[in-house]
């Protein structure tokens, strides 16, 4: 939830103009670790989304003690665990790269992929463990070679979808703070273009994964994914052709970052219900209700 979260404060400080809002790293500004009141609004916002960056490495830190104290161990979920931590770290450097280069646009995209990176290890730990905990929401064999492909499919153009995302930031109007920030040198029309092709790619893969898995009786929980995946992704769809017919308002702006997240999140969980056994180990491990708790 808190990986969520700090992709929404993200948006909040590129349409508000608050991406230099704090004018170096790792400290704020020079002889302070904190914003100042110097600093205004803007730093605050800034030091506010760096903040939560703390909050993270907290939730975390519990989720790899967590892990370490299943009995029997389960070495997967520490491994997935631990890799949050490391993806925590990174995103925090490329956050702080961004600011000393003056927000270059592509530090900023490498920025948002990284934290794409964090919400696949914080799915896949929160998958990993249902499965135990709750072994009757997890359909008993996968849905079909056909349903397999598509939604490998569906998680491979959806991430490209992503990227593009990216793309259309880095060249739009909200650069994170003045009009001096150097933007990408596409067409932002353009890119905005194949940005809803993909999007459409996207929508019309799912509905033919739920066609193909109309087909057997054992498949409801996938076609469940699928449903909520269909009504998230063409929720962003709508949201992002209003925002490219009304001039790109920041509020919109900042909700479809959110809903890039959401729309993520989604397309894993349908892979991972659809693929039930994807990243299941050979030997059944139980894992205690505590730690599904704490990944909630």
């Amino acid at each position: 939830m808190v990986s969520v979260f700090i992709v929404l404060t993200g948006g909040v400080v590129r349409v508000t103009g608050s991406g230099l809002g704090c004018p170096t790293w790792p400290a704020c500004e020079t002889g302070s670790f904190t914003t100042t009141p110097e600093l205004g609004i803007h730093g605050f916002i800034e030091f506010a989304n760096r903040a939560l960056t703390g909050i993270l490495i907290i939730a975390v830190g519990w989720a790899i003690v967590a892990a370490r104290l299943q009995k029997p161990r389960n070495r997967t979920l520490t491994r997935l665990a631990w890799s949050q931590f490391w993806l925590v770290i990174a995103n925090s450097i490329a956050g702080g790269i961004s600011v000393l280069t003056g927000l270059n646009p592509y530090v900023v995209a490498m920025h948002f992929v990284l934290a794409i990176a964090l919400l696949t290890t914080t799915t896949l730990t929160w998958h990993r463990a249902r499965q135990a905990v709750a072994p009757t929401e997890v359909p008993a064999a996968a849905a079909g070679r056909a349903s397999g492909i598509l939604s490998v499919l569906l998680v491979a153009v959806t991430l490209v979808l992503i990227v593009v995302g990216t793309l259309v930031t880095g060249s739009g109007q909200h650069s994170g703070d003045s009009a001096d920030v150097p933007r990408m040198g596409f067409v932002w029309q353009q890119v905005a273009i194949v940005h809803g092709v993909l999007g459409t790619a996207v929508i019309l893969l799912a509905l033919a994964l739920y066609a193909s898995l109309r087909a057997r009786s054992d498949t409801s929980l996938a076609r469940r994914r699928v449903i909520a995946f269909v009504v998230v992704t063409v929720a962003q769809a709508a949201l992002g052709l209003l925002q490219a017919n009304i001039g790109v308002p920041a509020a919109l702006v900042a909700i479809h970052v959110l809903g890039s997240a959401l729309v993520w999140v989604g397309a894993l969980r349908v892979l991972l219900d659809v693929n039930p056994g994807l990243f299941r180990t050979v030997r059944s491990q139980v894992l205690a209700t505590p730690m599904t708790a704490t990944l909630r």
